[in-house]
């Protein structure tokens, strides 16, 4: 265990930055506020590089007394920092930082994306009045995010994961003052609360049956005795020998469907998707950070992170995998009619978590992580590029009104290229070695595993036609509309651009083998690594998924470029399925008919007049009355006059002394009586 790495500072730098901007911000000079806001997360990266160099020089050789059994179990180059946090009967936590293969891959993804987004945000944001509240709220993400990964039990998880949705709830309606942005900002909150409730269940299953939270304890119940020995006796991690019997197949599967109730609410997916389109209401930087590189990815990470429950819950990991793939085709469907940039995105950001869900479904976590790192560099690339384009646009984001925008933005047009040929799948970009990964490793997942390569195939396809489109309409073709005086970008948003867009080119070259080697302690082994056995069948898998990406763009390219007037006449054909997709297949006014009204309906008439007036009111009402009433006597008392006081004292004295009286024979005859008694008594 390294003590010099100090885990308890990488959460509390962007915490200070957020206190002091939030405190003394609308006091401070700009330069001032852009350094504390810069500073926090810069700082905390830092940290997680040293952790990261810390453990590449630390990291134990393979245990071979130990074997596979330890790697699955311990935590190789971790520091666990702990503090007594709660104490009660059958519930014991403390305030635990743990770090390990996952969480590091996550911090650096949180920090590193996060401080460029920081540096962006100067320019796209240098003229709001709200410029500190902004980098305040912004700290106070990174800070939850950082707890939500670093957690060494579920209950700390969920402190940092109720604090990421109360983070993104301020900065979705940052802008508080427009309606729409209001009104998602509440939408996403609530949306979340769903969720939310799923996890809290999760949490107390978890608890009581197995009587701890801590994950390292609830892993070491899954193994037989000797390996928890084993592990102990080698000095890797102390880990508590499992006395209890494990839960059954079926109180497994509850506790994994709980968890992924809350992991759909917080990464979007079916059905609690419905939050994330209209969470673009906020900044462009904070759909860049939030929703598209770390907050939306929470779930992901607590899938793998859980892993060792889904291995041993086959039904609800075949629930997350038809979860992914649903949400993955039909996010993208709806991405293809979209007109508003951001709109796109965000159900691109659907889809593409839809995919990680998949990967976890057929139990190849390291595939899913691994897309989960190249979706960061390249989804954020999109959304910055995007938030370029509408910043040099003066606040337009309608893609009918755009076109011709290749010459006026250069910089913004080939960063953008870099970041769709990416998402679409082309080698030798990231995303092309992450999506293969989980294409291939639902390929070789048994009969219902085709099933699900072909729609992860057939998403892939569609991803790339409405990427390309996207791409078109922005930047191709003649100007839709009159925009001679673009605004110039600065370069704190260009300079992000740039390093996103390199990463998003070489950030998949490790390969999947080596990265799932590297996470294999915290994920266990990658199940489909048989991946290395049939290269034959991965290289064909590889060249139908490129193939798949070219007639994606072959027919971007003849409907928005060679012929677009297509799309109209396609649209005018078949008006039903374009209104289908255009409304999003109708589902926020299924859930307003369905959800929303009934409640309002039953707040209005049973809570508002059965409870709220008949009951609260009539109880009002009683109490009103009763003090009315005791009021009129009192006054009747308290007359000021002297007679008056003077004939209720004496008609009160006469009362004492008759009671007086009364009670006094009373006294006496029952002393009489009991002493006749004692008196017989004694006799006897």
């Amino acid at each position: 265990m390294n003590e010099s790495l100090h885990l308890w500072l990488i959460p509390l730098l962007p915490f200070a930055g957020f206190l002091l901007n939030g405190i003394f911000g609308s006091r401070l000079p700009k330069p001032a506020v852009t350094a504390i806001g810069l500073l926090a997360p810069l700082g905390s990266f830092l940290l997680v590089l040293n952790a990261a160099a810390a453990s590449m020089i630390s990291a134990p050789e393979n245990c071979p007394q130990c074997g596979p059994v330890t790697a699955a179990v311990s935590f190789p180059y971790a520091e666990a920092y702990a503090h007594p946090w709660i104490n009660l009967v059958g519930l014991q936590a403390d305030f635990s930082f743990v770090l390990d293969q996952l969480s590091l891959v996550m911090l650096l993804v949180v920090t590193g994306v996060g401080f460029l987004i920081h540096i962006y945000s100067i320019g796209y944001m240098s003229h709001d009045a709200g410029y500190a509240r902004y980098f305040s709220f912004l700290n106070l993400f990174i800070f939850f995010m950082t707890v939500l990964v670093l957690a060494g039990n579920v209950l700390l998880m969920f402190v940092g994961w109720e604090g990421v949705g109360l983070a993104s709830y301020l900065l979705i309606g940052f802008y508080f003052n427009k309606t729409h942005a209001a009104n998602a900002g509440k939408k996403a909150f609530i949306v979340n609360r769903i969720g939310d409730f799923g996890f809290l269940i999760g949490i107390f299953l978890l608890l009581a049956n197995f009587g701890t939270l801590t994950f390292s304890e609830i892993t070491a119940k899954f193994l037989p005795s000797s390996a928890v020995r084993m592990v102990v006796e080698h000095g890797v991690m102390m880990l508590r020998h499992a006395t209890n019997p494990l839960p059954s197949a079926g109180v497994l599967t509850a506790i994994c469907l709980c968890l992924l109730l809350g992991a759909a609410g917080k990464s979007a997916q079916i059905p609690l998707y419905v939050w994330l389109p209209d969470a673009m209401e906020g900044p462009t930087p904070v759909s860049a950070l939030i929703h598209a590189a770390t907050m939306v990815t929470a779930g992901v990470y607590m899938i793998a992170r859980t892993h060792m429950l889904f291995d041993h819950a086959p039904k609800a990991l075949t629930v997350v995998a038809i979860v992914g793939a649903a949400t993955a085709f039909f996010a993208a469907t709806i991405g293809l009619v979209q007109n508003d940039i951001k709109r796109v995105l965000a159900y691109s950001t659907i889809s593409q978590i839809g995919y990680m869900f998949l990967a976890c479904g057929v139990a190849a976590y390291s595939a899913g992580i691994f897309h989960l790192l190249t979706h960061a560099f390249f989804k954020a690339l999109l959304f910055l590029a995007a938030g370029s384009v509408i910043h040099a646009m003066g606040g337009e984001q309608d893609l009918r009104r755009m076109g011709g925008l290749r010459k006026k933005l250069p910089v913004t047009f080939w960063t953008m290229t870099i970041a769709v040929f990416t998402v679409a799948g082309f080698p030798p970009l990231a995303a092309f070695f992450s999506k293969d990964a989980i294409l291939y490793a639902a390929f070789i997942h048994g009969t219902s595993g085709k099933i699900l390569w072909f729609v992860g195939l057939v998403t892939s396809l569609l991803t790339s036609l409405y990427t390309f489109r996207l791409w078109y309409l922005a930047f191709m073709g003649e100007p839709r509309s009159e925009h001679p005086h673009l605004k110039s970008t600065p370069l704190s948003m260009l300079a992000p651009l740039v390093i996103l867009a390199a990463l998003s080119i070489c950030g998949g070259w490790i390969g999947i083998e080596s990265f799932a080697a590297y996470l294999a302690p915290s994920t266990g082994v990658l199940k489909s690594a048989g991946a290395a056995a049939n290269p034959p069948l991965e290289f064909l898998l590889g060249i139908l998924a490129v193939a798949d990406a070219a007639i994606g763009w072959y027919i971007a390219h003849v409907f928005y470029h060679r012929k677009p007037e297509r799309p109209a006449q396609l649209a005018a054909a078949f008006p039903a399925g374009y209104q289908l997709l255009a409304n999003k297949y109708y589902v926020d006014e299924f859930y307003s008919a369905v959800v929303v009204k009934p409640l309002f309906t039953i707040s209005k008439y049973v809570l508002g007049w059965v409870v709220d007036t008949a009951i609260l009111g009539g109880v009002t009402w009683l109490l009103a009355g009763v003090a009315s009433l005791s009021g009129m006597i009192l006054q009747r008392w308290q007359s000021g006059n002297l007679r008056s006081y003077a004939a209720w004292l004496s008609l009160g004295s006469a009362a004492v002394l008759l009671s007086v009286w009364i009670l006094g024979g009373s006294f006496h005859s029952a002393a009489y009586i009991f002493n006749i008694d004692f008196l017989n008594g004694a006799r006897h």
